[in-house]
């Protein structure tokens, strides 16, 4: 333990609580009927949030989305019903109850293609992470956003979001997920280049090179972003008939003068 790790600690619980706390003047608001988000949910899903704390605001801004938080859901894996595995910043990898997000914006991102198998494997790689801490380094790099500063470039966001200390035993929420998705070989958001073909009949042919991207460089909207993911919507997921909708009746002219 080095000379100023206590204090380093200490620093770094007052910063989490600060960076915790709500931010001023925001509502968040679902637009899911609980009901239909259970019953839309499959294990394996991930579930994305629109978070309203402090630090939801700086990965909002840094990765310009809505999202700033992700989860897996698990369904019944961990012997209790509509169950998440999340990274928080206070307790680190847990296991929460859905209704957690029940009054929040949220969105269901959906793994296309991945089979029983894939998804038990997915979920046994997340169930094995749980009791590891947040990345405080993690935290503290967060925290530089807190003071006044320039804009940044959206070019250079996403470095800036490849944060954290690297030590195994710790995570962050998005990048933890991507881990659990590269241990089943199921791709994300592969960086793509194009090379040309070596022989001179193939010249003018391009072929697409896939790249899976270092883990720590993804954010929670790059699930609502991938190709490889299903976007459900549990509103319209059973059926939805739009002449069912009770509409306010529209004040006549007369009415507003």
């Amino acid at each position: 333990m080095g000379l100023f790790d206590p204090l380093r600690r200490a620093i770094g619980r007052r910063i989490v609580t600060y960076l915790t706390q709500q931010s001023k003047g925001f509502e968040p608001a679902s637009t899911s009927d609980p009901e239909k988000m259970r019953r839309a949910l499959r294990p394996g899903d991930v579930l994305l949030v629109e978070g309203s704390t402090r630090i939801a605001g700086i990965i909002k801004y840094l990765t310009q989305s809505t999202w700033s938080h992700s989860a897996l859901y698990v369904g019944n894996a961990l012997g209790k019903p509509h169950m998440l595995i999340e990274v928080d910043v206070e307790d680190g990898c847990i296991a929460v109850p859905l209704e957690k997000y029940e009054a929040v914006q949220t969105r269901i991102c959906r793994p296309v293609g991945l089979d029983e198998a894939g998804v038990d494997a997915l979920i046994q790689f997340m169930v094995g992470k749980i009791g590891l801490g947040y990345d405080t380094k993690n935290v503290l790099d967060l925290a530089r956003f807190l003071l006044p500063r320039p804009p940044v470039p959206v070019r250079f966001r996403r470095r800036l979001l490849a944060l954290g200390s690297g030590d195994p035993t710790r995570a962050i929420c998005s990048t933890l997920l991507a881990q659990a998705f590269q241990s089943v070989n199921y791709p994300v958001l592969p960086k793509i280049t194009r090379a040309s073909a070596n022989t001179r009949r193939k010249r003018r042919q391009r072929r697409e090179i896939l790249h899976i991207r270092h883990y720590s460089l993804y954010a929670p909207r790059d699930f609502d972003l991938s190709p490889y993911f299903q976007i459900v919507k549990p509103t319209i997921e059973f059926g939805f008939d739009y002449k069912a909708l009770v509409w306010r009746r529209a004040p006549k002219e007369d009415e507003l003068a």
